[in-house]
């Protein structure tokens, strides 16, 4: 009887240690794998990109958005802010200021009465910490019809490098606002537009 006794806790030891390996071997295996263990396991989802508007004061026309992730550049383009003047509270001539603007909304068939076709529209901020001015009816757009064409008139047709000046909106070529739309339904939209210089 006193084997029998001890039989069966030296099974039951064996099988703990069974037990604790197969658990320690679950835990190894990696987040998304297949194995053929038969663990489920959740994929971790990639971190939201970040837009990035970095102003060029040497040449406000010819400064960069791009979107990031993890501190690398997915992709960049050229984007112009305002006519020529860096004075952020210059309503409707000095480039964006810079902070944090909050995506409102986008759209690949806005039909405002300057701005059609692709664009994402921002919130209204104040042009730098206490100031009352308001920079509001901000954008990102470009040049076209509303659905996504060249059109006639200035307004609706991209000309060329002259074209990236604006009002304080972010300005991009009608191919490179689309190119970005296209991106980020791929990659996922952040919430902001961060702007910087």
């Amino acid at each position: 009887m006193r084997q029998g006794k001890r039989f069966l806790r030296g099974m039951t030891a064996t099988v703990a240690v069974a037990a604790a390996a197969s658990m320690t071997a679950a835990a190894d295996v990696p987040q998304g794998s297949h194995a053929s263990s038969g663990l489920k396991t959740t994929p971790v989802s990639a971190p939201a990109p970040v837009l990035v508007f970095d102003k060029n004061p040497s040449d406000p026309a010819n400064s960069r958005l791009s979107v990031q992730r993890n501190g690398k550049i997915l992709a960049s383009w050229r984007a112009g802010s305002g006519d020529g003047s860096q004075n952020p509270c210059y309503k409707d001539h000095g480039w964006m200021p810079t902070g944090n603007w909050k995506i409102n909304s986008r759209s690949t068939r806005y039909n405002g009465r300057l701005i059609k076709g692709y664009a994402i529209y921002l919130q209204d901020m104040t042009c730098k910490p206490g100031s009352k001015v308001k920079r509001t009816e901000m954008f990102i757009h470009s040049e076209m019809n509303r659905d996504g064409s060249q059109g006639g008139s200035e307004a609706r047709r991209w000309d060329g490098p002259g074209d990236y000046r604006s009002n304080g909106c972010v300005k991009l070529a009608p191919a490179d606002i689309k190119d970005l739309f296209k991106r980020l339904d791929q990659t996922g939209w952040p919430s902001h537009l961060r702007v910087v210089n």
